[in-house]
């Protein structure tokens, strides 16, 4: 049964009860029904930790004693979820803000604006109303829980968070993810793929490594996490393989920069 502290693996659907609308799904199929289908994501059960901050609290605790293949279907006030809609966080913005950082503000845009985020509901008389409520404040949510399994083994636990955390996945192979437990030192040797994909700024990688660490530290006997990179000298076959590889993953990342630039002109 699921307590407190558990590294688990649940499959889930959400939606708003009103509108009927799905807007997560960890189903394939579903998601293609809903038109949410993205084709960079992969749809698997999602690994959390029962109170470890991934879900709402109401949630967590709808899990507990919750067992492996159980089903649950639970319904979300806004006072457990996303609290009312505050119509102080509606907010006018000059526009001149917004010309200032080379935005063209739209209605129905999804901004960040002095750390917040908003959606833009109307721009007129050279003023942009922005919306700083949480989409879902105000709404009652529906979500279906299946729970696929409860992580036991500690190195699973560590990988399941790197899986949850760590951008590059699934492009890299987790099983090739090595991770070793010295006492209460962590150290976790990524697949190498991991560190070639340009599509993610160092600084993304880097916070998703401190992510993965918080959730390990918060809930595992550990005091330390070590990330290594090593390198070993390949074969000259292997050398010419994988330097093939980085080269087609370059020009795949900048035949997207290229895409993104003209976008960028032509929206301008």
């Amino acid at each position: 049964m699921i307590k407190k502290g558990d590294f688990i693996r649940v499959d889930l659907t959400s939606k708003i009860k009103k509108t009927g609308e799905i807007f997560e799904t960890t189903y394939e199929n579903v998601a293609k029904e809903a038109g949410i289908y993205d084709e960079k994501k992969i749809y698997v059960p999602m690994p959390v930790v029962v109170y470890g901050g991934h879900f709402l609290e109401f949630i967590d605790e709808s899990l507990i004693d919750m067992g492996e293949g159980d089903s649950k279907h639970i319904e979300v006030l806004p006072k457990d979820g996303y609290g009312e809609r505050n119509p102080k966080l509606i907010n006018l913005i000059p526009l001149n803000e917004f010309k200032k950082a080379n935005i063209n503000p739209i209605a129905g845009m999804i901004i960040t604006y002095d750390h917040k985020k908003g959606k833009i509901l109307s721009v007129s008389g050279g003023r942009v109303k922005v919306d700083f409520n949480n989409i879902f404040a105000g709404k009652t949510l529906e979500y279906d829980l299946n729970v696929v399994e409860i992580i036991k083994d500690d190195k699973e636990k560590i990988k399941s968070m790197i899986e949850l955390h760590y951008p590059q996945y699934p492009k890299f192979d987790l099983e090739k993810t090595e991770v070793k437990i010295n006492g209460k030192t962590v150290s976790i040797e990524l697949d190498k793929t991991a560190n070639v994909n340009n599509n993610q700024t160092q600084l993304a990688i880097t916070q998703s490594k401190f992510r993965t660490s918080q959730d390990i530290w918060k809930n595992m006997d550990v005091e330390k996490i070590e990330f290594i990179e090593s390198f070993k000298k390949p074969s000259e076959k292997k050398a010419s393989e994988d330097n093939k590889e980085v080269l087609e993953d370059n020009k795949e990342t900048s035949n997207d920069d290229k895409k993104t630039s003209s976008s960028q002109k032509s929206t301008e």
